[in-house]
């Protein structure tokens, strides 16, 4: 069984406590030892960052080719004849990727990270035929929702058939566009939508995205796209509440004469969701819940430290005071630990 480093230390590791335990005899331990063999080299996290790179380098490279205004002059000159030209030519040179990529997914299923970047780079056309269609179109309304839902459409579809977890993660990406623009038209692109503004509405929206992720959990799994949808959802979730911490439900001409106490509740809401995150990831495990629970709960401090205790205390001593009370946490957690080692 060939293992990473790491993998290795771990399987080690549990066999011993196993052969401790009586579970394995000593013959079992070394002869599952013996089967595993570790990497030197971790080929496919090196292919999934090269593609990665690889494509990032494109990405680039067509940005700055729309910055070139000499070259893009010069093109606009080519395409002047018509512009369902330049619509078209992306949207057709799109639609050969993604039949290179899929009729690649059919016949050499091993070559996961090349097939990625193929349907990828037909999202990248899809987009720049979706910015073309939307100047073709442009009456002045700025109703450009229906774009971004048309963008959602071939993004889900080329994503979940093809088990692609980048395009996937560009589909939710621009599902949150969309969901933006179509609320931000529907207010007239005024401050509030059903009372609510951007960072409230992506609260309920990241809670949609995981609710929903939570549902279609074994549908995901199977096209291997739960991972990508949870960290999204997890990700608009604690993003919108990081902000609605600092600028709570008001628009930014009122947010001037806001008392920092009146900020409080989402403040607290912040710090609960961050900690009932850690608390889930400890009963189930989860890594991913850990990280964002940690990761903003820290974040709410700092937020919190330099809105309350900047000016008011020295720095030295509101971090004593936070450490003493992480040692406490971490003192109870140890007590219990040992209680359970104990009673086993």
């Amino acid at each position: 069984m060939k293992v990473t480093g790491k993998q290795e230390r771990l399987l080690r590791r549990a066999l011993n406590e196993w052969q401790q335990e009586g579970t394995l005899t000593a013959d079992d331990h070394q002869r599952l030892a013996g089967t595993l063999q570790r990497v030197t080299m971790d080929w496919q996290r090196l292919s999934r960052y090269a593609f990665w790179t690889a494509l990032a380098c494109v990405i680039i490279a067509i940005g700055s080719l729309f910055s070139d205004s000499e070259l893009m002059a010069r093109i606009i000159e080519f395409f002047a004849f018509s512009s369902l030209a330049r619509i078209g030519l992306p949207a057709l040179i799109a639609v050969l990727f993604y039949l290179w990529g899929f009729s690649r997914q059919r016949r050499e299923t091993q070559w996961h990270y090349s097939t990625e970047a193929i349907l990828f780079l037909g999202v990248l056309f899809t987009a720049i035929a979706l910015w073309q269609l939307a100047e073709r179109l442009d009456n002045g309304s700025g109703h450009i929702a229906p774009l971004f839902l048309a963008g959602c459409v071939v993004y889900g579809l080329v994503g979940f058939l093809g088990r692609s977890g980048l395009v996937w993660l560009f589909f939710l990406l621009s599902l949150g566009n969309w969901f933006g623009a179509e609320t931000g038209y529907m207010s007239g692109w005024g401050a509030y939508w059903l009372g609510m503004n951007y960072p409230v509405r992506f609260i309920f929206f990241g809670g949609a995205l995981l609710t929903l992720c939570w549902i279609l959990r074994a549908v995901l799994q199977s096209r291997h796209l739960y991972t990508t949808s949870k960290a999204m959802g997890l990700t608009y979730l604690f993003v919108a509440l990081w902000i609605m911490s600092i600028f709570g439900n008001y628009d930014i001409d009122n947010w001037y004469s806001v008392t920092q106490d009146s900020l409080l509740p989402w403040a607290l809401l912040f710090a609960v969701a961050a900690v009932l995150c850690i608390y889930i990831s400890l009963k189930t495990d989860d890594g991913m819940l850990r990280g964002f629970g940690l990761t903003f709960l820290a974040i709410n401090l700092y937020t919190r430290y330099f809105e309350y205790f900047w000016d008011r205390m020295n720095k030295v001593v509101f971090f004593l005071i936070l450490a003493a009370s992480l040692a406490v946490i971490g003192r109870y957690a140890e007590r219990i630990w040992h209680a359970g080692r104990a009673n086993k």
